[in-house]
C-alpha cells in the first residue's frame, strides 16, 4: 500500500512537468537521488504510469538516476552531481537522500515520495505548510506502534519481554519507542 501510495504521489508531483513539457515543447529533465539502486519496482510501475499517460522517457521527460547503492556517504556527491545538470525537479527517494539534496540546492524542487517524519528531520517547516523547495508525503505512524504491540500481547498472552528494533538514525525511532 505504501509502495502504491508513494507510485501515485510521485506521479501528481512530477506529470505536471511532463504536461507543460508537452504543451511547451522543451523536455524536462527529472533527476533520482536513492541511497539504494536505480529502477527499482516502484520506479518500474511510475514509468509505466508516465507510458500510459502518453509520456514517453527520453522524448518528454529524461531521469537522470544518481544511485548511492547502499554507500549512504555518496549521496552528497551524488546531489551535486544532479544540481550541476541543472535538473528541473530533483526527486529524492528516503531520508538520507532528501537530506543530501536539501544540503545540495535550495532553488531546485525536491520531492520525496515518502519519508517518515519530514517535519522533525528538518526538511519542512511543517506539514501544512513545507515552505522551501522540498516537499512530499509523509508515513508517520508512531500512533500505531503502541497499537502493534497491544495486538501481539492479545495473540501472545504470557509474552513477557519484546525487542525493538529501529534505526537509531531515523528521525521517528524514538517517538517509535516512546510510544511503545
Amino acid at each position: 500500500v505504501v509502495g502504491i501510495i508513494s507510485i501515485l504521489t510521485f506521479c501528481l508531483l512530477v506529470v505536471p512537468l511532463a504536461a507543460d513539457a508537452q504543451q511547451a515543447g522543451k523536455v524536462y529533465r527529472i533527476g533520482v537521488l536513492s541511497p539504494r539502486y536505480c529502477r527499482d519496482e516502484l520506479f518500474d510501475h511510475f514509468l509505466r504510469g508516465m507510458r500510459d499517460l502518453g509520456y514517453v522517457e527520453g522524448k518528454t521527460y529524461i531521469l537522470e538516476w544518481r544511485c548511492a547503492e547502499g554507500k549512504y556517504d555518496r549521496l552528497p556527491g551524488l546531489a551535486a552531481e544532479l544540481v550541476h545538470l541543472n535538473v528541473d525537479v530533483l526527486v529524492a527517494v528516503a531520508s538520507p537522500a532528501i537530506r543530501a539534496a536539501k544540503q545540495a540546492t535550495a532553488t531546485i524542487p525536491i520531492v520525496f515520495p515518502t519519508t517518515g517524519d519530514p517535519v522533525g528531520s528538518g526538511f519542512v517547516a511543517s506539514l501544512a505548510r513545507p515552505g522551501g523547495n522540498v516537499t512530499g508525503l509523509s508515513n508517520v505512524n508512531v500512533d500505531v506502534s503502541a497499537k502493534l504491540l497491544e495486538l501481539v500481547t492479545v495473540m501472545v498472552p504470557k509474552l513477557s519481554r519484546v525487542a525493538v528494533l529501529g534505526n537509531p538514525g531515523s528521525s521517528t525511532y524514538l517517538a517509535h519507542l516512546k510510544s511503545i
